[in-house]
């Protein structure tokens, strides 16, 4: 690395880092869950709180700074008619129980901030703001346009990015700082099923079940309520006494068994990753369940197979591999059990073959599942010699001094919502997991993201021109 300016550039960072860790845990620490629209607050006031923080510092910065009815707002500086985005968003996931720091008191122990967002994605935002930052205050000349965006709605639904793409200018690179190193250059697409069971009638009955947060999250507690007819009791409670499973417990109030499982939380495009506490819920169901039940009970536990097989769409392809499946939520409505699954499908496979080989697997059950979608991404793809792909790869290997090939993911990042972005590596090892419990995030780990950022917008600026 022997550009003067580049140089100069990361010396900014390294000047800056208090400033870097102070605005940081300021982010940190507004619970930006998605909550009740408001004037100029699409997803809620918290979200609104956050996007404000992020453009009063925009603000100050210096940069031109601009508000999309509050579903998402950017900071940009330079000039002509090339652009460099980055896009990250505020937003985050529910926190669940189990946290031993407070999910939002981005308390700093052993050199780690612990927070909701620390490692998804307010973290790598904010690192990727002041590598902008550092570009303004040394090279603001460079003949391109730096754009940060901050968005407010990514996991849960992309509205801010779709307003975005409605009314602004597609850039000539982007990038979205949200997944690994260097860069990941194939999205699986992400598709929901919505699937109505009929509650079958007879000795072991469903009254009630619930469970779970949001699609993209592996279950980590249900609870259930089911009747146990006077005829089948005997055979339930045998069976009961043999049960074997220490992460379900039960109890009995006449003649309904009420059930509570646990399980571990974990992102839901990498399902095999957590512990699903609906899975044990049906299992567990399956095991209990009289003779004349177990067909309808067993197939409803196969629902919940993280490889789709139980739903009849499993696959594989050779750019992104295997499709995953993840029951997120669970619940009764009037007579059908409800299952929300979030899939994440292959890069050469496509939404329609999905819904229709489900509906001929659907057919052939003896539960006579019901199935709806409610949501369709398409995939994202980009050749491995992109220059926008080779680019990134090339200044990964200057910063580390390793060489690492783009990887696939299931995970959705804004880069499938935006034309010409990727999305590119937000931490390293021992830096906590997206969506789970205890996030964390090392302080030089923060430091080195912004650096590293800071080299790409710079270089992807460089190409930018060279491309003319």
């Amino acid at each position: 690395m022997s550009d003067p300016k580049l140089i100069e550039i990361q010396n900014w960072l390294r000047a800056h880092e208090d400033d870097l860790l102070r605005d940081t845990v300021a982010m940190l620490q507004i619970p930006s869950l998605e909550s009740e629209a408001m004037p100029n607050a699409p997803y809620g006031k918290e979200n609104r709180a956050a996007l404000d923080l992020a453009l009063s510092l925009s603000e100050q910065a210096g940069m031109r700074v601009t508000d999309l009815e509050g579903h998402l707002g950017y900071a940009e500086f330079g000039s002509g008619d090339k652009m460099i985005l980055s896009l990250g968003h505020l937003d985050v996931v529910p926190t669940g129980p189990g946290w031993k720091h407070d999910p939002f008191g981005a308390e700093i122990e052993d050199g780690y901030i612990y927070a909701r967002g620390t490692t998804d994605d307010k973290g790598p935002t904010m690192a990727s703001f002041y590598a902008m930052k550092a570009i303004q205050a040394v090279a603001p000349d460079l003949g391109v346009r730096f754009r940060q965006a901050f968005g407010c709605n990514e996991e849960s639904g992309f509205g801010c990015v779709e307003r975005y793409v409605q009314t602004e200018e597609i850039p000539t690179f982007g990038v979205a700082p949200d997944s690994g190193w260097p860069l990941y250059h194939a999205e699986k697409g992400i598709i929901n099923f919505e699937i109505d069971v009929p509650i079958q009638k007879g000795g072991l009955e469903i009254i009630e079940v619930s469970g779970g947060q949001r699609p993209n999250i592996v279950i980590d507690s249900c609870s259930a309520k089911v009747r146990v007819s006077s005829e089948v009791r005997a055979e339930v409670e045998s069976k009961l006494a043999d049960a074997w499973d220490r992460n379900v417990t039960f109890a009995w109030e006449g003649d309904v068994l009420g059930i509570f499982t646990t399980g571990k939380a974990a992102h839901g495009s990498t399902p095999f990753m957590g512990d699903s506490a609906a899975t044990r819920l049906f299992r567990f169901l399956f095991e209990i369940s009289p003779v004349r039940d177990e067909v309808y009970y067993q197939e409803l536990l196969e629902m919940t197979h993280p490889g789709g097989v139980g739903i009849g769409i499993s696959g594989t392809d050779e750019p992104s591999r295997d499709l995953t499946s993840n029951l997120g939520v669970l619940d009764t409505r009037g007579d059908n059990v409800h299952l929300l699954i979030n899939i994440r499908y292959p890069v050469t496979h496509s939404s329609e073959s999905l819904r229709a080989r489900a509906t001929k697997f659907f057919s052939e059950l003896s539960a006579k599942p019901h199935l709806e979608v409610s949501r369709d991404s398409p995939p994202l793809y980009f050749p491995l010699e992109h220059p926008l792909v080779k680019t990134i790869v090339d200044v990964h290997e200057a910063e580390t001094g390793e060489r690492l090939a783009p990887g696939t993911m299931g995970g959705g990042t804004y880069a499938r919502a935006v034309p010409n972005t990727v999305s590119i590596g937000t931490g390293w090892v021992g830096d906590g997991k997206a969506h789970e419990t205890d996030e964390r995030l090392k302080v030089e780990h923060l430091f080195k993201m912004s650096r590293i950022y800071a080299h790409i917008f710079y270089r992807l600026a460089q190409v930018a021109i060279e491309q003319g």
